[in-house]
């Protein structure tokens, strides 16, 4: 495994097995994971919300079952925020895809294994343009696994965010009418995923930034100012782990550009 990038704003959080545990339902309000029992796997899930991605990657993967979700996130957002080189991203997201396919044919009723699935054929998907992804019979799979983590797991916010990201995206590719016919994307759909996600998770960064970008892909330029609120509230939302850190900074530099 090369080197991974270091998260910028090393050393800032300090979580360990027992903090993890202490404040699991809240630095886990998005993706709905429950705690684990097994140590070795709680103390990887410290390392991600240090932002220590590729040492949390590596000791999720070493422990296995419930662990391999903790490396799948890491990676995920590793690739997402920080990995500059696209290849080695789409290498990321690729092995992620494949590996949290695994998980849910091992355990289909782990709605992350679902969840990760979908989020990194989706950002994948980005990588190499969406058009050829749909093309490519990407988004069918993207939706399904998306609508069954959401199945098996009602209170997903994150997984509501991706599948309502999905519905906008495919919409602002291919036009409403191909979107619903072909992909089974809709509007009102995509609307209602983002303010269900937010409902769930209300003080959720990325949930701001991504109903931002949908509204913006799905009502055009009069709800831009809608947009620029919503980015502007995920600027001074109060990170508490790394991951969250990065969604306000790039909130951040949203706002600057």
């Amino acid at each position: 495994m090369a080197q991974w990038i270091v998260f910028p704003h090393a050393g800032d959080y300090a979580f360990d097995a027992a903090s993890a545990r202490k404040h699991w339902e809240r630095l886990h309000a998005g993706d709905a994971e429950p705690c684990p029992k097994e140590a070795k796997v709680l103390e990887a899930w410290a390392l991600f919300h240090n932002g220590e991605f590729q040492k949390a990657a590596q000791a999720g993967l070493k422990a296995g079952g419930a662990g391999l979700t903790v490396a799948n996130k890491a990676a995920c957002i590793y690739a997402n925020y920080l990995e500059k080189k696209e290849k080695a991203k789409l290498d990321l997201f690729t092995e992620v895809a494949e590996r949290a396919a695994a998980q849910a044919a091992e355990d289909p009723k782990n709605a992350n294994a679902w969840y990760w699935q979908a989020y990194a054929l989706g950002r994948y998907s980005q990588g190499i343009s969406v058009a050829k992804a749909l093309a490519q019979g990407l988004g069918g799979r993207v939706k399904e696994a998306l609508e069954k983590a959401i199945q098996l797991s009602p209170k997903h916010a994150d997984a509501r965010i991706a599948l309502g990201a999905f519905h906008a995206e495919v919409i602002d590719k291919v036009g409403p009418l191909i979107g619903s016919m072909t992909y089974g994307a809709k509007k009102d759909t995509g609307l209602k995923l983002f303010q269900e996600a937010l409902a769930l998770n209300p003080g959720s960064a990325i949930a701001m930034i991504e109903y931002a970008n949908g509204l913006v892909m799905l009502e055009g330029d009069r709800k831009m100012k809608e947009a620029t609120k919503l980015y502007e509230q995920a600027a001074t939302s109060k990170p508490m782990d790394a991951t969250e850190r990065l969604d306000v900074e790039m909130a951040k530099a949203e706002l600057q550009d």
